[in-house]
């Protein structure tokens, strides 16, 4: 069995063994249901036989009504059976989906950012729901008729075999000429099951970025471009189904042929002993009754075993992102632990840094920072200078290369990320909003807060009034990413979310940088309230901000070339007076 498996095949069967195994008894008892109703089948031959010869032939109707009586007798309990079987087996496919849907989303979620540079979201989406969704109807339904018909198969043969043996060899010589296309297709289908389910992804993923930035679509008229290459995407994946088809048509055909061919031979030998008299009717009706199970058993496996091979590429597929392993863990040993509360003092220590998709790109070189608890620090410097990888390190998206940070003097390296990040409430130049109410947004860092303490963040960030005049108010769901609110409104949402976390540290990346004149004077005023007490690293691109800075830092080109008050950095810092004469100006 293992030569015939690959390593990842053999790993895929042992995930999903994994899911099912915890709901052995139901296993059990749809096995159970499965080999009864197989039985009560295969049992029907004799029941035929019975007909024939006592009930037909003898021209009885004591006889034909005890046939027939057996007859229904059988029906009804093939009927419960089936209800049982089906019942159980439907069952462990949508309970397999469901855990594993759980268990990859589960695992994506604690995956760190660098993850998500080299594989595409709308890809790991389509595994998690189109392969997943053919591995519930694999489990649900197909895995069932597979071993329901291995079954009927194994149990017909040997039948066959007890009810005469003679038109059993002809049968049975036609076995090696089924299996070996069995064997040759299926190969060739399980590398096509595999391209095909790549190419359905690559659909799935072409749709959600078009439709995900559908204004940027309509706004370049970029329409009949994308028109053509979801075109183009759409037929690669038809072209390698088509393939996959063919092999399956092919197999199956060539198995009806064969199965039947033999079976055709095998009723002329039979009927030719009927009228020899070395045989009887029944003999010979239910010896075709389980060449016929026989026969169609092996069909139904042919054109089984492709659902199970784009099964199997399904499993390996999502095999793949359960094996994937994040890089930002807790130490397994060593483990510190913040001390509550939380000061706030932060340390970068010869800090350099490239990500990992450029890592002959150093975006940090030698960075030496102190910031001190409750210090208000600005960021400044030209577009691409590193000041935003500050915030993704001191959350720990990433691990510095060289040097190392520390928060109130523990290495976060040596911090569990979740314990780390409870210190800080992090708002980006392009704040992310979710799918569901405006409530839902501003209590995402605090799930338990009360609804008077997320009215009290909203009305803090200027909020309240645009909230409340929404069709249902803080109720009000939210498009996708926040779709329908203005990019002013959507930061001040972000910045509510930011203060009903209640953190020590404040990471604010451009936080006024979408606001109208009108809201960013309402959050400047609001600003050293916000501020008050917390540490704060602020990347700002306007005067007010910068001048409310305990500090200003200088960032160019990965490098802390400066550092200081806005007065001594026009005459110390040529880059500095440069930057205000240009972004400053208006203010």
């Amino acid at each position: 069995m293992s030569s015939i498996l690959s390593s990842r095949q053999r790993g895929a069967l042992r995930l999903a063994w994994r899911f099912i195994a915890p709901y052995r008894l139901r296993v059990l008892g749809a096995l159970l249901a499965l080999l009864f109703t197989a039985a009560i089948t295969l049992s029907m031959g004799q029941g035929i036989k019975l007909l024939v010869d006592q009930g037909l032939a003898t021209q009885s109707p004591a006889a034909l009504r005890q046939s027939i009586g057996l007859f229904f007798v059988l029906v009804l309990a093939l009927a419960l059976g089936t209800f049982a079987r089906f019942y159980l087996v439907s069952w462990l496919g949508e309970r397999f989906v469901a855990d594993i849907r759980r268990r990859v989303f589960d695992h994506l979620v604690e995956l760190h950012p660098g993850f998500y540079e080299d594989n595409r979201s709308s890809e790991i989406q389509s595994r998690l729901t189109a392969d997943t969704t053919l591995l519930q109807s694999v489990i649900g339904s197909s895995l069932s008729m597979a071993l329901r018909n291995l079954i009927m198969l194994v149990g017909g043969s040997v039948l066959l075999m007890v009810t005469n043996p003679k038109l059993s060899g002809i049968v049975l010589a036609a076995l090696p000429l089924v299996v070996a296309p069995i064997l040759l297709f299926g190969r060739r289908v399980r590398a096509l099951s595999r391209q095909s389910q790549d190419r359905v992804a690559d659909v799935g993923s072409y749709v959600g970025e078009a439709l995900g930035q559908i204004r940027t679509v309509q706004a370049y008229n970029h329409q009949a471009e994308d028109v053509r290459r979801f075109a183009l995407s759409a037929e690669a994946a038809f072209d390698t189904a088509r393939k996959r088809i063919a092999q399956r048509a092919w197999l199956i055909t060539v198995v009806i042929v064969l199965v039947l061919g033999a079976v055709g031979v095998m009723l002329w030998v039979g009927g030719m002993d009927v009228i020899a008299g070395r045989i009887s009717g029944g003999e010979l009706a239910a010896f075709v009754f389980y060449s016929l199970i026989v026969g169609s058993s092996f069909g139904t496996l042919s054109e089984v075993i492709g659902e199970l091979q784009r099964a199997a590429g399904a499993a390996e597929r999502i095999a793949e992102l359960l094996q994937a392993r994040s890089v930002i863990t807790a130490p397994a040993d060593d483990l510190r632990r913040l001390v509550h509360p939380v000061r706030g003092a932060i340390a970068f220590e010869q800090v350099g840094f490239a990500y990992p998709s450029r890592p002959g790109q150093p975006a940090l070189t030698q960075i030496d920072l102190q910031i001190e608890p409750g210090e208000t620090l600005a960021l400044v410097g030209p577009s691409g200078a590193g000041k935003s990888t500050l915030f993704e390190l001191l959350l720990r998206f990433y691990d510095p290369q060289q040097g190392r940070i520390l928060l109130d003097g523990e290495p976060i390296r040596q911090l569990d990320p979740h314990d780390l990040r409870r210190a800080f409430a992090w708002v980006s130049q392009n704040p992310a909003l979710f799918f569901g109410s405006v409530e839902d947004n501003i209590r995402y860092g605090r799930p338990s807060a009360s609804q008077a303490e997320v009215e009290a963040a909203a009305r803090a960030a200027h909020a309240h009034d645009f909230i409340v005049a929404m069709p249902q108010g803080y109720q009000t769901h939210l498009g996708d990413g926040g779709l329908g609110l203005s990019g002013g409104q959507r930061q001040r949402l972000a910045i509510a979310r930011a203060l009903l976390a209640d953190t020590p540290v404040l990471l604010l990346d451009e936080a006024t940088s979408a606001l109208d004149a009108e809201s960013e004077h309402l959050i400047q005023q609001a600003l050293p309230s916000l501020m008050a007490g917390r540490t704060t690293l602020v990347i700002a691109h306007r005067l007010a901000t910068v001048k409310r800075a305990d500090r200003i830092a200088v960032i160019d080109q990965g490098r802390l070339v400066a550092i200081g008050r806005h007065a001594e950095l026009l005459i110390s810092s040529p880059l500095y007076a440069r930057l205000a004469a240009l972004q400053f100006a208006a203010d």
